[in-house]
């Protein structure tokens, strides 16, 4: 399982949403698969539907363009 929490600790360079969608899609690729919702990401750029915007890239991670 990971969480958005420790994928924005392990990674402080992600500045933006756009950085934390292709950290989420990293660790789906790497054999994750729980995503948490633990915390809301508090970037300028975070989507209302920020949930929705993650889950969908976590399982369709192999879909998205490498």
């Amino acid at each position: 399982m990971v969480q958005i929490s420790e994928l924005m600790i392990r990674h402080p360079e992600a500045t933006s949403f756009a950085d934390l969608e292709r950290l989420v899609v990293e660790a789906a690729r790497a054999g994750e698969i729980h995503l948490y919702f633990d915390i809301k990401p508090e970037y300028p750029d975070t989507p209302r539907k920020w949930e929705a915007r993650l889950e969908l890239a976590f399982y369709n991670a192999e879909r998205v363009d490498k």
